[in-house]
């Protein structure tokens, strides 16, 4: 009996210490909760939506992608104007400088025809753009120009042969505005609005001077238009499309009544790298006849011209840009060949 009591009091003792049926799964689980709740995968605020370091990567490749797609920064055409607004609060200044070696004269029929001396002219013109708001930029253009005239052959009432004359051209002013934001398939599209002021000197002109003295239009110009630029890869391409009319005016010979003319500029930059990038712009204006006032009397004018060119983004402010402007075909104009260099600086 007292060995069987023993048992029995063995027996009762191991079931009252021995784990309940259950437990291990249910405080298993609870202590699988709380390792969860303090593990670095929940501090980090992934929880339920976490993925594995491998299924990241996909996303990684996606911002790389999307970084190759952006538009890499550029200097910009030299000639032709840019679509996008220099950002809101922002100033930029930019010199440009030409000197044109007159090669030929376009006469009317397009052709080729003596200049009749040699002329030369240097531009220096100063840009200073502003970012008013969001979406809208302004810029002030003011142009020193000056002229020289040798070996002419028709000489001044003097037997001047030679002249020069420099002075401030006409000023202009632009407000540019952005109306469609660039996407993948359509491009940036601004809007442009730019009066131009006689202020360039363009009557009483002295006749011994061989006319290298005439450095202003003497009109009133409003231009009106659109700008573009699209990023397709590897290319950068831009375009412009402009209106202008003139106003009349009084010249040394009377009333002049100008045409207005349109201007449709292209251009593509290619990125060979971050710092280094090619150009290549076609240019041209196109004379055509007078919307309002009375008919035109002065004869039609036309000009194509092709600069291809080099930039250097030297840092994110500063950048450069050298280029030859070459004429190719023109109407009651001179035919040119222009150096130009240009930089901006960005405040």
């Amino acid at each position: 009996m007292r060995k069987i009591s023993s048992v029995l009091i063995l027996l009762l003792l191991f079931a009252l210490t021995a784990p309940m049926p259950g437990w291990t799964s249910r405080e298993a689980g609870a202590a699988a909760e709380e390792k969860v709740s303090v593990s670095p995968e929940n501090v980090d605020g992934r929880g339920e939506g976490f993925q594995p370091e491998e299924k990241e990567e996909p996303k990684e490749t996606a911002k790389e992608e999307a970084k190759e797609q952006e538009c890499p920064a550029t200097f910009g055409p030299i000639i032709t104007d840019t679509a996008i607004p220099i950002e809101k609060g922002k100033f930029a200044v930019q010199p440009t400088f030409g000197l044109s070696l007159v090669t030929d004269i376009f006469d009317k029929d397009w052709r080729r025809v003596s200049a009749g001396g040699d002329f030369q002219s240097f531009n220096m013109s100063w840009k200073f753009t502003y970012g008013l708001i969001n979406n809208l930029e302004v810029y002030l253009v003011i142009p020193y120009i000056h002229n020289w005239a040798s070996n002419v052959d028709e000489p001044g009432p003097g037997g001047e042969r030679s002249a020069q004359f420099g002075g401030l051209g006409d000023i202009s002013f632009t407000l540019k505005y952005r109306l469609l934001q660039e996407t993948e398939t359509l491009p940036t599209i601004s809007a442009i609005f730019t009066p131009s002021f006689p202020t360039g000197h363009f009557r009483h002109l002295n006749p011994s001077r061989l006319g290298v003295d005439a450095i202003g239009s003497g009109s009133y110009i409003f231009t009106t238009g659109f700008n573009m630029s699209k990023y397709l890869k590897p290319f950068i391409l831009y375009g412009n499309f402009w209106y202008s009319m003139e106003t009349a005016y009084t010249g040394d010979e009377g009333r002049v009544y100008p045409r207005d003319f349109v201007t449709v500029n292209l251009a593509a930059e290619y990125p060979f790298t971050k710092k280094w990038v090619g150009l290549l712009e076609l240019t041209s204006y196109w004379d055509g006849g007078r919307l309002f006032g009375q008919k035109a009397n002065t004869p039609p004018g036309a000009l194509v011209s092709i600069l291809p060119g080099l930039e250097f983004m030297a840092t994110d402010k500063f950048s450069l840009a050298f280029g030859v402007n070459v004429d190719l075909a023109g109407k009651n104009t001179n035919a040119n060949v222009t150096p130009v260099l240009s930089m901006v600086y960005a405040f």
